[in-house]
């Protein structure tokens, strides 16, 4: 299974005054690794905006398991977890330096025209990264 790696250094002001990273930063972290893992798969979602797409969340769930604290490195493992005509499904591990799972979450993606934002099909638009990422979602099956 394809799964990418984005290493980042916990900064003070993400954490609260009981020095635990406050939990609505983990959706900026999220965001990174997604990026992270389109980067590594070779894409960019700027050549699909200079098309007049762009590709709003629809849903984000996370699970909180340990808390992180300022000056830790973390680790946000993301791969896709499923991937249909509409829908791209990115799933997450949030991890600790030694592996101990901090969160898991997933993103739900579609893409739509930014003009009107009316959904159209990923496939439509990019064949080849569609089929890769259907490729993905199939080898954690």
């Amino acid at each position: 299974m394809f799964t990418s790696t984005k290493e980042i250094e916990i900064r003070y002001a993400e954490t609260d005054q009981m020095g635990v990273v406050y939990h609505a930063n983990y959706v900026v972290w999220l965001e990174l690794g997604r990026s992270q893992l389109i980067t590594d798969l070779g894409y960019s979602f700027i050549e699909i905006e200079r098309q007049g797409y762009v590709s709003p969340v629809m849903n984000v769930n996370i699970n909180y398991k340990a808390s992180l604290r300022y000056g830790e490195p973390v680790f946000v493992k993301t791969w896709v977890k499923s991937q249909d005509k509409l829908r791209t499904v990115y799933a997450y591990e949030v991890l600790h330096k030694d592996g101990t799972v901090a969160a898991t979450a997933t993103t739900e993606h579609i893409i739509v025209k930014k003009e009107n934002f009316r959904p159209i099909s990923f496939k439509k638009i990019d064949e080849e990264w569609f089929n890769k990422y259907v490729e993905i979602a199939e080898q954690q099956a």
